[in-house]
């Protein structure tokens, strides 16, 4: 099985199985966004539940 490299430099894996992700929608028209949801954004979070199958397929060996 191959690693799907895309999905390999979007997802990484926590030690408790859970992947984390990097927070979208903050890099351009950032003049409309108030200063605490500019801040947000760098902050990391977790694949939702729903979605935590399918990024394990895309990553078998993480």
């Amino acid at each position: 099985m191959k690693t799907n490299r895309s999905a390999a430099k979007r997802f990484r894996r926590t030690g408790g199985g859970k992947f984390k992700r990097a927070k979208g929608l903050a890099r351009h028209f950032l003049t409309k966004k108030s200063p605490k949801r500019k801040s947000d954004q760098h902050q990391s979070a977790y694949v939702s539940k729903s979605d935590q199958k399918r990024v394990e397929r895309l990553l078998p060996y993480s």
